[in-house]
């Protein structure tokens, strides 16, 4: 069985920062892309950004030169450091990787992290 277990949500003010985890866990034989997502009430799941194994990131525009995508493979973890939040950037978060165990190849999902950004 294979898991994704988010955490480092929470309330911060406009301007201030978070630090988000995702760690794997379970029977893997490795991770290639990892990736965030985020939710924000009566919208659709967009993408954050993604990283590769190796270490290539994509991010979309609205984050772009705020928000940082790392990965230790080594303990199976992604990470998002987010600064200069905005009340906009308010949202769950999750975090998706595609993983490799011996039976399958899948995009597992993580349960989410609340974000509020307000005053």
């Amino acid at each position: 069985q294979v898991q994704l277990v988010e955490s480092g949500g929470g309330l911060v003010q406009p301007g201030g920062s978070l630090r988000l985890s995702c760690a794997a866990s379970g029977r893997i034989i490795s991770i290639n892309a990892m990736g965030w997502y985020r939710q924000a009430p009566g919208k659709e799941r967009e993408l954050v950004t993604t990283i590769t194994r190796n270490g290539m990131t994509t991010s979309a525009d609205s984050v772009k030169g705020r928000f940082t995508i790392s990965r230790d493979n080594a303990k199976n973890t992604v990470y998002l450091q987010m600064n200069s939040l905005k009340p906009e950037d308010t949202a769950v978060y999750y975090c998706k990787a595609y993983i490799v165990t011996a039976y399958v190849a899948y995009d597992y999902w993580g349960q989410g992290t609340q974000v509020t950004v307000s005053s």
